[in-house]
């Protein structure tokens, strides 16, 4: 596996090796030694969850506070999406900033968040099926959230606003400076 640091102080874009021939392919999606070595990490993943969404969807920024943060492993079982990563660690130096990476059924691409990041993805083909890992248990009294068209995160989701599929919860979400994020 090849691990790519982000701008983002404990973001990694995982790219795994594939081994495909006439039959199909094969590839490790994670190894709990190698991304020790690889990121002086410690995880342990104890949920995993998926999604299907159609094109446009959008979906985020979310995040869970204190004890119940989540650190996330995400990749695209079929489709493209535009992930993003929102630092939101206020003590980190690049708090308020974020990174997005493309990932694909095609390009096998994963991306790591550690805890103290809100996450989004926007759906780029017709649909997608996403699946990501959590260190830790969802728990809907510390969930938290920031509006995706926040001015001060100014995130390029790559689609017009008036295409954007967004659900009702997330078309309400604070600013990122009301959000609460500790």
């Amino acid at each position: 596996m090849n691990f790519i640091a982000t701008k983002l102080e404990g973001c990694y874009c995982i790219e795994p090796k594939v081994f495909d021939d006439h039959r199909g392919y094969f590839m490790e999606s994670f190894n709990e030694k190698t991304f020790h070595e690889k990121t002086g990490q410690t995880i342990h993943f104890v949920q995993d969850n998926q999604s299907f969404s159609s094109k446009g969807v959008l979906r985020g920024l979310h995040y869970q506070v204190g004890e119940h943060s989540q650190a996330k492993l995400i990749r695209v079982l079929s489709g493209e999406i535009l992930d993003v990563a929102v630092d939101i660690r206020p003590n980190s130096k690049t708090y308020g900033q974020h990174v997005t990476i493309v990932l694909s059924a095609e390009n096998q691409k994963q991306f790591f968040m550690p805890r103290g990041f809100a996450h989004g993805f926007l759906v780029l083909s017709e649909t997608a099926t996403i699946f990501y890992k959590c260190d830790n248990f969802y728990n809907k009294e510390s969930e938290g959230g920031i509006i995706y068209n926040d001015v001060t995160l100014n995130i390029d989701w790559q689609f017009s606003e008036t295409d954007l599929i967004i659900s009702e919860k997330d078309a309400i979400q604070p600013t990122f400076e009301k959000s609460r994020k500790s």
